[in-house]
């Protein structure tokens, strides 16, 4: 399954290098990125990560614009240097005048969120919940300590978890 999508970005850097009549160094392409995000382009590294579940759900799309999102940022990164905007002009003159795709910043794939624990802190002045990360709790387990912003009083761990 990945072949095709290494396939799409060794056919991408070919048309911008037919575009700009120069070849560009070929990137490392990874298939371990996971969350929200489709792809992710390492400029110093020349590294393009892809999102293996999105791809999946997204095959068409994500071989036609996302591919091509990403590679331009190497491209431009090539080119242009370090002190261009990520998204800015020399980005999506790459997305229009080589691939001829929208200059889209995002994707709008469906992304499926993972359950998160939340553990619920209270204030000893207030009734009101406070629900801390499992990384903010581990904190508090090491010496942390959170002030109630109303009266500047620790936050108290309830023994309460909840799952969103």
């Amino acid at each position: 399954m990945p072949e095709l999508l290494t396939s799409r970005v060794e056919d991408c850097y070919k048309q911008a290098e037919a575009f700009f009549k120069r070849p560009f160094t070929r990137p490392v392409v990874s298939f371990k990125l996971r969350g929200q995000k489709a792809g992710v382009a390492h400029l110093h590294e020349n590294l393009l990560r892809f999102n293996l579940q999105l791809y999946r759900e997204n095959r068409e799309d994500f071989l036609r614009q996302t591919v091509a999102h990403e590679v331009a940022h190497l491209i431009a990164h090539q080119l242009f240097g370090e002190r261009i905007q990520p998204h800015g002009e020399e980005w999506q003159l790459i997305m229009r005048g080589v691939y001829e795709l929208p200059p889209n910043r995002c994707h709008n794939y469906e992304v499926q969120r993972r359950n998160v624990a939340r553990y619920i802190y209270r204030c000893p002045c207030a009734g009101s919940d406070f629900p801390f990360s499992a990384q903010r709790h581990g904190l508090v387990g090491k010496g942390r300590r959170y002030l109630c912003r109303r009266c500047r009083q620790t936050l108290v761990f309830t023994g309460e978890v909840r799952v969103e």
